[in-house]
């Protein structure tokens, strides 16, 4: 399984936003939270981030197939990255496609000197993940709702 990172444009916008709906549908549905889910974002939010300058907007593929997306932003005149949103369509989820993603991601910042990310608390397989390479919790969290909780992870490199 070949798993690169391509830059993103405009052309790309609506098969990017096809995928973010159909990654973050079953999250919606179990979490209902209509005002934060990427899943309710419209067209106009992801070519906002495709046209960012302050890091990129980056298609996952996975043996040349286009199945999620990952984004970099950089806070601006520091070497603080986040990642935000990172999707994965539902199929090729649990498959380590993500934790590949964030590594090509690192690997094309190497000026960071810290990774920032938000999470579902309640989505432990996450949690899991981003624990595993090497994020940890900071004790900042948000109540979306009576469901949900996110929480923000840091990586100091």
């Amino acid at each position: 399984m070949k798993i690169e990172l391509k830059k993103a444009t405009s052309s790309d916008a609506n098969e990017l936003h096809d995928i973010q709906v159909k990654s973050f549908m079953p999250l919606l549905k179990k979490y209902q939270d209509f005002d934060t889910n990427p899943a309710n974002e419209d067209i106009e939010r992801i070519i906002i981030r495709i046209n960012h300058h302050n890091g990129g907007f980056y298609q996952i593929l996975c043996d040349d197939k286009l199945i999620g997306a990952i984004r970099v932003l950089c806070k601006d005149e520091t070497t603080c990255f986040s990642i935000s949103p990172m999707f994965i369509l539902p199929e090729y989820q649990g498959r380590g496609i993500a934790q590949t993603a964030m590594k090509l991601a690192e690997e094309m910042y190497p000026q960071a000197t810290s990774w920032e990310l938000r999470t579902i608390l309640e989505e432990e397989r996450n949690c899991y993940l981003y624990e595993k390479m090497g994020y940890v919790k900071t004790g900042e969290s948000k109540t979306l709702n009576e469901r949900t909780t996110l929480i923000s992870y840091k990586k100091a490199l």
